[in-house]
């Protein structure tokens, strides 16, 4: 039976609504237009973020509190609901092929439990929280997720679009920005490069083919804002080696950091740009830590993950509250399950 370490059950569980995660972040592809300088009249009340500007919204899978995560469904409206970035998370086939899914495991998202004649693809693999038996993407040909249904991940959450949507590709994403930038939608990609040392082992590297498809499909000329983010630095060293594009380190705190060698400071970050957690920036009694003032004071941009309408953080009676707060520490971009809620109470800060 097939075994290696795969990080992918740990590090995005922390993505996950039991446990979440750390991404920090470079500056986008096409960065947003400079603030004009505050007047004195309005020193009290501008915004915190490296520009001055509102920080950017980025719907975490799609609006995948609505919709199951990762379909070309999820991201239309959280494109239709103004998102800025859409995030698609990237695993690969074994084709090749680059398809978005969370986990690199499939049971969580799709109906692939109800599929007998893949019943012997299920296999156990070693990850740092202990073995994990599931069926995996890169044991699947394209072909062959294509016949999965999508399936909403999240209990409690709307299951009335189960079996509805199918995997989306990479190509089928850009497809979608592209159409919507066509008509005067245009939305970003925040890329999120999952396991890539996992699927190099298994002979699927991915930084080729991420690069070549964003350089085939010509997204820079286009105008599309892009960040790349992972939580392998080494990932990231590889594709800061033949790209100008903004890299995202990805952090987790602790006791994964120490546990999966990503116990990072700061100041030895080369990315442009930090994600954390918002545990790092929230506090249980509902402040704030200087983590914002400290990533600033370096010039990094700070993204936060991920605020969901259906479970606050701790110390904060609601998902506006929270945004409130993370707004007003300065957060340079949000992620969140339901972008149409942040982009409401952003507007009190446009």
């Amino acid at each position: 039976m097939k075994k290696y370490l795969l990080l992918g059950g740990l590090l995005l569980a922390a993505c996950n609504p039991a446990a979440e995660t750390i991404a920090p972040v470079d500056a986008p592809a096409e960065a947003p237009a400079e603030a004009a300088p505050a007047d004195a009249s309005d020193t009290e009340t501008a915004l915190k973020t490296l520009t001055g500007e509102p920080p950017v919204i980025i719907a975490h899978r799609g609006a995948s509190g609505l919709y199951p995560e990762h379909t070309l469904k999820a991201y239309q409206v959280a494109i239709d609901q103004g998102a800025d970035f859409i995030e698609p998370d990237l695993v690969m086939t074994k084709d090749g092929v680059l398809v978005a899914n969370h986990d690199g495991y499939l049971s969580d998202t799709t109906s692939i439990a109800d599929h007998e004649e893949f019943a012997d693809r299920k296999s156990v693999r070693k990850t740092p929280l202990g073995d994990k038996e599931d069926w995996w993407s890169d044991d699947f040909t394209l072909a062959e997720l294509k016949t999965l249904n999508a399936i909403q991940r999240v209990e409690g959450r709307p299951q009335d679009y189960n079996d509805q949507f199918r995997i989306a590709t990479f190509d089928e994403i850009i497809d979608l920005v592209e159409e919507n930038a066509a008509q005067g939608r245009k939305v970003g990609l925040h890329i999120e490069a999952k396991w890539p040392s996992n699927f190099s082992a298994a002979g699927l590297d991915m930084v080729d083919p991420i690069l070549n498809t964003i350089e085939e499909r010509g997204l820079v000329e286009a105008g599309i804002p892009i960040f790349i983010q992972c939580f392998e630095p080494d990932f990231l060293a590889k594709v800061a080696a033949k790209s100008d594009l903004t890299l995202v380190q990805n952090l987790v705190g602790p006791p994964y950091a120490a546990l999966l060698g990503l116990d990072m400071k700061l100041e030895d970050i080369p990315t442009a740009g930090v994600g954390a957690h918002k545990a790092m920036i929230l506090t249980p009694e509902g402040g704030t830590t200087d983590f914002v003032e400290r990533a600033h004071a370096l010039g990094k941009i700070v993204h936060v993950y991920t605020v969901r309408d259906d479970e606050p953080a701790e110390g904060f009676a609601s998902a506006e509250e929270e945004l409130k707060v993370l707004i007003e520490a300065g957060v340079d971009g949000i992620w969140t399950d339901y972008p149409e809620t942040a982009v409401i109470v952003r507007k009190d800060y446009e």
